[in-house]
């Protein structure tokens, strides 16, 4: 799996480059560490699970691209193309191409498998905390959107509107990660990181 890993990191690093910071090499690394740990302590299939976190986002589309929900099932297929000319074991085909389609929260598909759920579950972890923050903001940057509201930048006399600012996406979407997370071990983690999230909004309200 060492050689295969190397091949994989190749492969999905030739095609992330370096334009986008929230999801590039180094967010597929996290992802694939995560990925490992919650195989491990689910004992889940790490022959699907670790090339799914690798090549989860082998096709990846920007966040207001008119594609972005199939960019998870574009990526699948490539991936299989990808590993039938590795010469991967094609019995685990089936399960690592599940596993990529359902890692995305816009395409809507439900993980099936504990290893799509583990994959989903890695990759969601990595939009939150410390390391959530910073892919937030910098894909509100891509975006050109304010970091929050200028009038009322918690929503009190407003509705909550991610397409406006950054932070109205923490209440929209990143809160509801936290619930939505499939294993045991990454709901507790989804907990821990939340907090550092929380934190980071207290401190930001006293200084606005």
């Amino acid at each position: 799996m060492k050689q295969i890993e190397k091949l994989l990191e190749q492969k999905i690093a030739s095609v992330l480059g370096t334009l986008d910071p929230a999801h590039d090499l180094l967010h597929v690394k996290r992802v694939v560490a995560t990925a490992k740990k919650l195989a491990l302590e689910e004992k889940a299939d790490l022959d699907v699970v670790v090339p799914a976190a690798w090549l989860h986002d082998l096709v990846n589309l920007p966040k207001d691209h008119p594609e972005r929900k199939s960019a998870s099932t574009m990526a699948s297929k490539e991936a299989i193309f990808f590993l039938k000319s590795i010469h991967f074991p094609a019995d685990k085909f089936e399960a690592i191409a599940h596993a990529i389609a359902a890692h995305s929260f816009s395409s809507g598909i439900v993980p099936e498998t504990l290893e799509a759920k583990i994959v989903q579950d890695a990759d969601r972890l990595d939009g939150l905390g410390a390391i959530g923050l910073a892919r937030l903001f910098s894909i509100s940057t891509q975006l050109k959107r304010p970091f929050y509201h200028s009038a009322d930048p918690f929503a009190v006399q407003r509705e909550w509107d991610d397409q406006d600012n950054a932070i109205d996406h923490i209440f929209i979407k990143l809160k509801k990660v936290v619930e939505l997370m499939n294993t045991t071990s990454a709901k507790a983690e989804a907990e821990r990181r939340f907090i550092i999230i929380e934190n980071f909004l207290n401190d930001l309200k006293k200084e606005i």
